[in-house]
């Protein structure tokens, strides 16, 4: 039988230098008898010829749209917005099973061309119900490193917002650029911040932690909450009195505000930086109500309003693990592997089938005039 062959795109979305592929799963997969097809890429944190290395055939950008029917195409993010039928199966991000704007037009192009998606936001352990492969972690990190970078910019800079950033080829540079800002903003006012990272038991505050940790903040200078301290509902006293606020929970219902602009005009508030990692900007059940527009790498804050001294500002970016996009796509391919190496017979493998049934209800959903543009 021939082997199975793997596809890996290369990605569309401005600023994306992550990959659902590295140099090695790309080797593993090679040795366990797949096929890996590279596209060549101009964005990819890893460079074409560290594909070439490991054995894996480099093919045009793009390539995958001609590519056999059969092969399986790997990426990260979501297509370009085209409307041609799609025909292969997809494992990438989609972003089009919960409603979100143009989801009918997006997710009809598969049925369309007898195509298939098997979102990764959607592949769980049936035992567990656990996502199997998430970036949380990286999230988390990236967060708290912006954060960190942000009130140190404040006290440096007055007045001005933090300019835009580029990703770090590696954890090492990022955590060395931010201990230089903190330098600078405890030359300012003699102290390093004080943080509060809610969803602190889960992977995306992990990170948030262990950034703060690795770039100097004292462990007793970090507030860890979980669903536990959420639980009395809030706003909560504990995040004005401290510098920074970073939120990683998973948002799932409507909950009580964790903090509004209420509490945030309380006299005495320390609070002047926010990062909301979860992201849940336009989400009505959004327990942060004081910032309504998802910021960038470009423009990375967006200021609070109608707040007296000190000024608050929100981070609120999408996809933060892009700000270190070698060891956030290491970590999330290796995680993803031992499901990849099953792709030669996904069909009959629980994780796949699992996305592939969730695929044809949400396939059901959509309105006929979608399937028949």
């Amino acid at each position: 039988m021939a082997p199975t062959v793997l596809h890996l795109r290369s990605e569309d979305k401005p600023l994306e230098h992550r990959s659902a592929l590295t140099p090695t799963t790309a080797k593993a997969l090679i040795d366990a008898g797949y096929t890996v097809n590279v596209e060549k890429s101009p964005v990819r944190i890893f460079n074409d010829a560290e594909f070439e290395k490991i054995g894996a055939t480099l093919v045009p950008t793009g390539s995958w749209r001609e590519a056999d029917k059969s092969h399986i195409i790997v990426g990260l993010k979501e297509l370009p917005e085209e409307t041609f039928p799609l025909k292969h199966v997809h494992v990438q991000f989609s972003h089009c099973y919960k409603g979100q704007a143009g989801w009918e037009t997006v997710l009809a192009r598969f049925p369309r061309g007898g195509g298939t998606l098997l979102d990764l936001e959607f592949l769980q352990d049936p035992s567990s119900g656990r996502r199997v492969a998430a970036f949380g972690y990286s999230a988390g990190f990236s967060g708290s490193a912006l954060a960190l970078k942000n009130w140190a910019w404040q006290l440096t800079n007055p007045g001005k917002p933090l300019p835009g950033v580029e990703s770090y080829p590696n954890e090492d540079e990022l955590i060395a650029d931010i201990k230089k800002d903190l330098a600078a903003g405890q030359a300012k006012v003699g102290r390093l911040p004080r943080i509060i990272v809610i969803g602190a038991l889960g992977r995306c505050g992990r990170g948030a932690v262990d950034m703060a940790l690795k770039a100097g903040v004292p462990e007793d200078h970090i507030l860890k909450w979980d669903m536990a301290e959420t639980a009395k509902g809030g706003p909560f006293k504990e995040i004005t009195e401290s510098d920074i606020f970073v939120n990683c929970i998973y948002l799932s219902s409507k909950i009580p505000h964790f903090v509004d602009l209420e509490s945030l005009n309380t006299p005495g508030r320390k609070l002047s930086v926010v990062c909301d990692v979860s992201a849940d900007t336009t989400n009505p059940n959004n327990p942060i109500p004081i910032y309504t527009i998802a910021t960038t790498f470009k423009e990375p804050t967006v200021p609070v309003e109608g707040l007296s001294d000190p000024p608050v500002s929100v981070i609120s970016i999408d996809h933060l693990p892009s700000l270190l996009p070698r060891e956030s796509s290491e970590a999330f391919s290796g995680d993803l592997l031992p499901y990849l190496l099953k792709l030669n017979d996904w069909q009959n493998d629980p994780v796949w089938a699992g996305a592939e049934k969730l695929f044809k209800e949400k396939v059901a959903t959509l309105p006929k005039e979608a399937l028949e543009a």
